[in-house]
């Protein structure tokens, strides 16, 4: 059961001060994770100026940075906020050469275009899957079975439906046979939530300064890898079970 460290999503310094931006940044605190029990890497790549790039200058920089100290596979994002033209995101895809794996939100627009890119490039996808919506568009898309993983994070749920939100979206991955490993995860107050019912179910999930910035008992926590210990002690990273 894997779990992944997700170090900085779209927030910035003024959101939160120990957040990680620039490459040096991003690889020390990648090492932290690795050493805390972290299997997987997840990160947005920053420019000098601390802004969200798909180029592969900006990439591929970040990626190298945190590989050169950490042996485990490194995954971008693949955001529409960051650059709102599908086709424009597909052509950075494909002329990146250090990701293993780039997430792609099955929400937005365009994703066909940006999920061939990645295939056609060796690039793994994490198909994100916010919604019941999102799961059967998956399955209709012609690339439910070519994802390297899916990643059911309804990032807008309530912590008190998040759990039943989840149990829609398995359903219907389970309906329509799509096997791909399987990483939950929630954000604000359903992250812990949403990583305990992880581990029940014994699938991959993360945890991260993107996903949250407090511990399972709501107190304010200021690292990446703190947060992976404490995911940590809650079974995240454990052997598989194989329960959904």
């Amino acid at each position: 059961m894997l779990l992944q460290a997700a170090l900085n999503g779209a927030h910035q310094r003024d959101s939160f001060a120990t957040v990680p931006i620039s490459p040096a940044e991003l690889a020390a605190d990648a090492a932290e994770c690795v050493l805390a029990g972290a299997g997987a890497i997840h990160l947005h790549p920053r420019d000098a100026s601390g802004r969200e790039q798909l180029t592969a200058e900006v990439v591929d920089d970040a990626v190298r940075r945190v590989k050169e100290l950490c042996r485990v596979p490194v995954g971008v994002t693949t955001g529409a906020w960051i650059e709102p033209d599908p086709e424009q995101r597909a052509k950075h895809v494909r002329t990146w050469r250090w990701p293993d794996s780039a997430s792609v939100n099955l929400s937005e627009r365009g994703v066909m275009a940006v999920m061939r890119a990645c295939l056609d490039c060796g690039i793994g996808i994490e198909a994100g899957i916010s919604s019941v919506d999102d799961a059967e568009r998956l399955a209709r898309s012609g690339y439910g079975n070519l994802v390297s993983r899916i990643l059911i994070e309804p990032v807008n749920a309530p912590a008190g439906t998040s759990v039943a939100m989840v149990d829609e979206i398995h359903a219907v991955l389970d309906r329509r046979r799509l096997g791909a490993p399987r990483l939950q995860h929630g954000e604000g107050d359903a992250a812990w939530i949403l990583l305990e019912d992880a581990v029940a179910r014994g699938i991959d999930t993360r945890i991260g300064l993107e996903d949250t910035q407090r511990d399972r008992s709501g107190a304010a926590i200021s690292s990446n890898g703190s947060l992976v210990r404490a995911a940590h002690r809650l079974g995240a990273g454990a052997a598989a079970t194989g329960r959904r």
